[in-house]
């Protein structure tokens, strides 16, 4: 599944553990938790290694035939519409939130020093 998918999965599923926890498997909520990852998994097939060992679970490798990860879109030495100098614009544009969270913080700072 791609990034934005697995995030939305992994919020559901501590909603999911929670309502279990708290006994609310039969619940409308935890029946429409159930679907919603349930479809999430649909597309999901391959193989994965795993070594257990001592309570631990290590992974060891996996594989798919559908897996979402592409070496030739990754690499920067292959043909296409991507250049380097696109990583500067890219994470400019995905720092802005930080940089203006910090702004705000040092607002803060400022006003409680005083």
């Amino acid at each position: 599944m791609d990034r934005e998918v697995r995030k939305i999965k992994q919020g559901l599923s501590l909603k999911f553990s929670e309502l279990v926890y708290n006994g609310f498997w039969h619940s409308p909520e935890c029946e429409f938790l159930r679907e919603c990852i349930g479809r999430s998994q649909e597309p999901v097939v391959g193989t994965v290694r795993l070594s257990v060992l001592k309570g631990q679970v290590y992974i060891l490798g996996r594989e798919s035939p559908r897996s979402l990860y592409n070496e030739e879109l990754v690499s920067m030495n292959v043909q296409g519409d991507y250049e380097p100098a696109d990583a500067t614009g890219f994470i400019n544009i995905n720092s802005l939130r930080l940089k203006e969270y910090h702004r705000l913080q040092s607002k803060v700072t400022v006003k409680q020093d005083e």
